[in-house]
């Protein structure tokens, strides 16, 4: 059966496909067409269902749950990779909060956004980037705050930028449970039974990864642009681990209370439908 399958370029998530796409594993009769875009696109291609399984951020989920059913393998969870509120010049979180401050974001719907909307209710003030284009914006005075995600975590300390606040220790200070950021989907049409194979598929694909490392270089590299082999395996390894296996209680929970907390103050749509895939 083929299927479409997209994914963000970034190490984390090549790291974890590169069995799939290169038919490491027994994919158990699925074929996979394969796309790469970065995470704000695959959003918005959530929202046009126009992909069977695809990466999307955790607040995008909320406005595709009715044709969309989160799988237990592939998700971005963890402790300590929040996104990070950074800028040139010192500013304190209560600056933030006042909002008169111009703030760039990587996206409307990535859950880096969500969360600064937690975390600081009065900051509307903001504008859409390219996540890589945004501390160029900060160093240039576009913007006098930036959101960053991603690889941006290991790098923005470098150009001179400092850290306002990590948005994950807020959410964990606030929940106690670990961060979700982004989660792998398939789509609600397609038979149960297809559904749990991508899922099992998906599951064995990173466990390959985690058991023949060096196996995915190749293809982490060939997306990762001018990114040092160091910083390819920092990002992974803050970004892929036990929850990026299977979610298990923690995970599940840990989106439950997103979406919990999210439905109560309004940033997202009410919802009776079932988070997960079918067991």
């Amino acid at each position: 059966m083929k299927l479409s399958l997209a994914f963000s370029p970034c190490p984390n998530d090549c790291f974890m496909f590169d069995a799939i796409v290169h038919r490491r594993i027994d994919l158990e009769g699925l074929d996979f067409d394969v796309t790469l875009a970065d995470i704000e696109a695959l959003n918005h291609g959530a929202f046009a269902a126009a992909v069977d399984v695809t990466k999307l951020s955790f607040h995008a989920f909320a406005y595709c749950v009715d044709r969309y059913a989160l799988l237990n393998a592939g998700s971005a969870l963890g402790r300590n990779c929040g996104p990070l509120l950074i800028s040139k010049r010192e500013i304190t979180p209560a600056e933030v909060a006042a909002g008169g401050l111009h703030l760039a974001i990587p996206g409307k719907f990535t859950t880096a956004n969500f969360l600064l909307g937690l975390a600081f209710p009065a900051a509307q003030d903001k504008t859409e980037l390219l996540f890589s284009d945004i501390e160029p914006a900060v160093l240039d005075g576009t913007v006098d705050a930036g959101l960053i995600i991603h690889e941006n975590r290991f790098t923005y300390a470098a150009k001179g930028l400092r850290k306002i606040i990590d948005l994950g220790e807020y959410w964990e200070s606030q929940t106690g449970a670990p961060i979700p950021l982004g989660g792998i989907v398939v789509r609600r049409a397609l038979p149960p039974d297809v559904q749990q194979a991508v899922d099992r598929v998906i599951r064995r694909s990173v466990e390959y990864a985690f058991t023949h490392r060096e196996a995915s270089l190749p293809y982490v590299r060939e997306h990762a642009q001018e990114m040092s082999e160091q910083v390819m395996y920092q990002h992974i390894d803050l970004y892929v681990n036990q929850y990026s296996v299977d979610l298990g209680g923690d995970g599940r929970g840990a989106v439950q209370t997103l979406f919990e907390r999210a439905r109560a103050s309004g940033v997202i749509p009410a919802s009776n439908d079932d988070l997960f895939v079918p067991a």
